[in-house]
C-alpha cells in the first residue's frame, strides 16, 4: 500500500506540475509530496522530477514512468470492481459548476451516500473548466455543449433559465414587454457567459432574436447576481434552479413570458478507461435520477 501511495502522489505530482499543489489535492504537506517521489526515484534509481526554485518538469524517465503508474492504478481500481455485487467503498471526486453543486447535487449525494456509507465524497464547485486527469478528479458535471475530446460523457438533464426582476424594479422602471425593451433597461450582467451583453429569447414559433444588454453592473457569481436582483438592482437572466423558489414566493417575478429562452444540456463526463469504477457508475446513475425531468 505504501508504494501505490507513492505512485498516486507521483501521478497527481506530475498531472498538476507542482509539489505543493499535488499536496492540497492529496490533504499532505509539501514535505511528505517529496519524500514520497524520492522514495520511488531511490528505488527504481531514475531521476523522475526535475526541480528548480520556479519550476518542475518531468525527465525523460518520469515521462514513461508516468504511464506506467496511471496503468498500475487503473488496474488496482479495477481489482476493486471484479465483482459485480457487493458494497461499494472508496473516494469520488467530483467538480461541478457552483449553481448545480449548491442547488441540485446535494440532495443526490445525500441520498446516494446513506444508500452507500462506504462511499467518501470530495466536491469541488468551480465555474472554471476543471482538467479532469491532471487534477486528479473521477468526473464533472458541466453545462453546456462538449468540446470534442477522448472523455465519455453522459447527458443527464437540461439547465433552464429566466430573465426575472424585483416586483419593487418593475413597479419603479416598468415592465418590458419585448426584449428590445432590456436595450434601454437597468440589467445586471453575468461575467460568465461570452458575450456576457447578449441575451437571446425564442418567439412563439422558434425563432431566435438576440438583444444587446447592459446596466452598469456586471457580476460573475449567480448568487449576488441574484441577490442584487431581489434588492431591485435591475433585471437578471438566470438559471432558474437558483430563482425558482425566489419566483414562487414572489422575491422575483419573470418577464417576457410570451418568449421562451434557450436550455443547455447537463452532461456527467469522465476519463475514458478501460474499467469504470463501480462507484463511478453507480453515482452517474444517481445523477441521472436525480436531474430527470421532473
Amino acid at each position: 500500500m505504501a508504494e501505490l501511495d507513492e505512485l498516486r502522489t507521483f501521478i497527481a505530482a506530475a498531472r498538476i506540475g507542482s509539489f505543493a499543489k499535488a499536496a492540497r489535492q492529496l490533504n499532505l504537506s509539501p514535505a511528505m509530496v517529496g519524500r514520497r517521489i524520492q522514495g520511488l526515484e531511490q528505488r527504481y534509481g531514475a531521476a523522475l522530477i526535475e526541480r528548480t526554485t520556479r519550476s518542475q518538469r518531468l525527465t525523460e524517465a518520469g515521462q514513461e514512468f508516468l504511464g506506467r503508474a496511471e496503468a498500475v492504478i487503473a488496474a488496482t481500481e479495477a481489482l476493486a470492481d471484479v465483482s459485480t455485487s457487493g458494497p461499494l467503498s472508496g473516494r469520488i471526486r467530483l467538480t461541478a459548476p457552483t449553481t448545480v453543486g449548491i442547488r441540485r447535487l446535494p440532495a443526490v449525494i445525500a441520498r446516494f451516500t446513506a444508500a452507500h456509507p462506504g462511499i467518501i465524497f470530495e466536491m469541488s464547485l468551480t465555474d472554471r473548466r476543471v482538467d479532469l486527469i491532471a487534477e486528479g478528479f473521477d468526473l464533472a458535471v458541466r453545462i453546456g455543449v462538449l468540446p470534442a475530446s477522448s472523455m465519455l460523457a453522459r447527458r443527464v438533464g437540461t439547465y433552464r433559465f429566466a430573465c426575472c426582476a424585483s416586483p419593487d424594479f418593475l413597479a419603479r422602471h416598468g415592465t418590458p414587454r419585448h426584449p428590445a425593451d432590456l436595450e434601454r433597461a437597468r440589467c445586471i450582467l453575468n461575467l460568465n457567459l461570452i458575450p456576457r451583453s447578449r441575451w437571446t429569447f425564442h418567439d412563439a414559433q422558434g425563432e431566435p432574436l438576440t438583444v444587446e444588454v447592459g446596466g452598469g453592473i456586471e457580476i460573475d457569481n449567480g448568487e449576488a447576481q441574484r441577490a442584487m436582483a431581489i434588492d431591485g438592482a435591475g433585471i437578471v437572466y438566470l438559471p432558474l434552479d437558483l430563482v425558482a423558489d425566489d419566483l414562487a414566493d414572489g422575491a422575483l417575478v419573470q418577464i417576457l413570458g410570451d418568449w421562451s429562452l434557450p436550455t443547455l444540456p447537463i452532461h456527467t463526463l469522465h476519463p475514458s478507461r478501460h474499467l469504470v469504477p463501480r462507484r463511478v457508475t453507480a453515482f452517474i446513475n444517481a445523477v441521472a435520477e436525480g436531474f430527470r425531468e421532473r
